[in-house]
């Protein structure tokens, strides 16, 4: 099971922005992409680098997980999870403990 999120880090006065993906049992980073901006375009890249790195082991029985904003609803983020023939898990809405490793990400030691 894979599990991503974005996470808002204060930098200098501003935001930055990592898109990241985790491999839920050894917690270990698999593709992030760091932005400047909320655009859908780094989130797409992440996922993209996964399976550009990891293309060969993934296969339908990878999971990915992730909460049900916007980028990971999006028609674009779908089409490349079904088209990597990865399966597609989502929160339920207001449920955070089964993403919760990815949400605290960058917090635990």
């Amino acid at each position: 099971m894979l599990l991503t999120d974005i996470t808002y880090i204060p930098y200098c006065g501003i935001f930055c922005y990592p898109s990241v993906i985790l491999d839920a049992f050894t917690k270990q980073v698999l593709a992030y992409v760091l932005s400047e901006s909320l655009e859908l375009d780094f989130v797409l890249e992440t996922v993209n680098s996964l399976i550009e790195t990891y293309g060969i082991s993934l296969d339908a029985e990878t999971l990915i997980h992730s909460d049900q904003g916007s980028y990971y609803t999006s028609k674009k983020f779908r089409q490349i999870v079904g088209e990597s023939n990865l399966r597609q898990s989502m929160s339920r809405r207001g449920n955070c403990w089964d993403n919760a490793p990815q949400e605290s990400w960058p917090y635990e030691r």
